[in-house]
């Protein structure tokens, strides 16, 4: 099945111009030789729309049932993730933590910067608050405390490395649990993809993603209201959900999916400008139009057993 797969990467590769990799360079590559290839990749269909334009530097497209990459740009370029990171964080602890699991914030959670939910030092809060700030509003903090909860320092980002691996998410290094940026710390367009795929097929995230709005504790038994950072699940027709990110250094990020006519498509871009909403939406439209109608340009691998 593997010979197959690159074989077809290959022909696509060529039908579009692109430079493929020595023979050498392919066995390394993950789903598939073509992906070694610089640019854009896709195998245009007779009845298929043509692939819409996008500012990231790299993106993938895929069906998050067959594995299939219906289109990609540089799929294992090695970029900063910002908080798309988050994706890992919670399906590396959602393992570990039962969602009535209590953390205590700390000084350190509650000094992170960026977005914030408001972590007190000394309250008590549950896995599930924490999961909930941390993939519906982004919150670094949140992400801080979770970390926490696995062991803190370098036993939390143990297991989020160990989890990467196990997903075959070989362009991935996590030095943080929440993304904000930090030397070594790398991802790609293809880990996203990879990630995001297994943690749709797990209930508790999937819950996590899909939720628009939720209450969060404050102190002396107070709470707001938190929102979604993911405009695309308040507009987009059979949304799943997704996880943005931002920094000045990684730029925008996004990884999300959504569901139409019985197809599952995921989308990630990275390294793109801050208002690539109407292109991820673009993407999966396009997507929708091209599975099952265009030859992939490669294949996201399975987890490890």
């Amino acid at each position: 099945m593997a010979r197959a797969s690159l074989f077809v990467a290959v022909s696509v590769a060529l039908s579009v111009g692109t430079l493929v990799p020595s023979a050498s360079a392919a066995t390394t590559v993950f789903g598939g030789s073509a992906l070694a290839a610089r640019g854009t990749l896709v195998h245009p269909g007779a009845r298929v729309p043509a692939l819409p334009a996008t500012t990231a530097t790299a993106f993938i497209v895929a069906d998050a049932t067959t594995g299939k990459i219906l289109a990609a740009r540089n799929v294992h370029s090695r970029l900063a993730p910002a908080s798309t990171l988050k994706t890992l964080t919670a399906l590396s602890a959602l393992p570990w933590l039962s969602g009535s699991t209590r953390v205590v914030g700390t000084r350190t959670a509650a000094a992170t910067e960026g977005t914030q939910v408001g972590i007190n030092a000394g309250q008590t809060y549950t896995a599930k608050q924490l999961f909930t700030a941390m993939l519906v509003m982004s919150a670094n903090d949140a992400a801080v405390s979770v970390g926490d909860a696995l062991g803190g320092g370098q036993r939390a980002l143990a297991k989020l490395n160990a989890e990467a691996a196990h997903l075959q998410a070989r362009d991935t290094v996590a030095h943080t649990t929440n993304g904000l940026d930090a030397p070594g710390q790398t991802s790609s367009a293809y880990d996203l993809a990879l990630i995001f795929r297994a943690g749709i097929a797990n209930p508790r995230f999937r819950y996590y993603i899909s939720l628009r709005s939720a209450l969060f504790p404050l102190a002396n038994g107070a709470s707001y209201r938190i929102y979604t950072h993911d405009r695309l699940l308040n507009s987009y027709p059979g949304m799943i959900g997704g996880k943005n990110g931002y920094t000045i250094t990684a730029q925008a990020s996004f990884v999300g999916a959504a569901q139409s006519g019985g197809h599952t498509i995921i989308v990630a871009v990275m390294r793109d400008v801050p208002d690539f909403w109407p292109e991820v939406k673009a993407l999966l439209d396009w997507g929708f139009a091209a599975d099952g109608h265009v030859t992939p340009v490669g294949y996201l691998v399975a987890p490890r057993r």
